[in-house]
């Protein structure tokens, strides 16, 4: 595991433990937060919307980490506490040893609310 790697790693399993005061120190201070839902928030503004999350995640299970240049591309599946699960993609930015930029590309459920060869909403 290469060191921007075990960062973003670390990242996500800070909200798994609850654990804010280990997410601050990878977070830079110009952060920049994108997702279908936030268009380029702040730091101050990711940690007020998006650090409230962790009192649902119950498990994250990385499926991959694809690193490259300054980025790290990582696939996972979080479980909630409730048991919902959903798999998400998340592109970090990784510079100096802090994030400075996240786009989140949210997934399907788990299990897919499709049927296997089948789609959702057809045409």
């Amino acid at each position: 595991m290469t060191k921007k790697t075990e960062i973003a790693h670390r990242a996500l399993q800070a909200y798994v433990d609850g654990d804010r005061s280990a997410l601050e120190p990878l977070i830079a201070e110009t952060f920049c937060f994108t997702s279908p839902f936030d268009n380029g928030l702040d730091r101050a503004t990711y940690f007020s919307r998006c650090w409230p999350f962790h009192d649902i995640t119950h498990k994250i299970e990385i499926l991959r980490a694809i690193e490259q240049g300054d980025d790290v591309a990582v696939t996972y599946e979080m479980t909630q506490v409730s048991g919902e699960m959903s798999r998400n993609t998340e592109v970090l930015t990784i510079r100096g040893g802090q994030i400075t930029d996240i786009e989140v590309y949210f997934g399907w459920s788990v299990p897919h609310a499709a049927a296997p060869g089948r789609f959702i909403n057809p045409v």
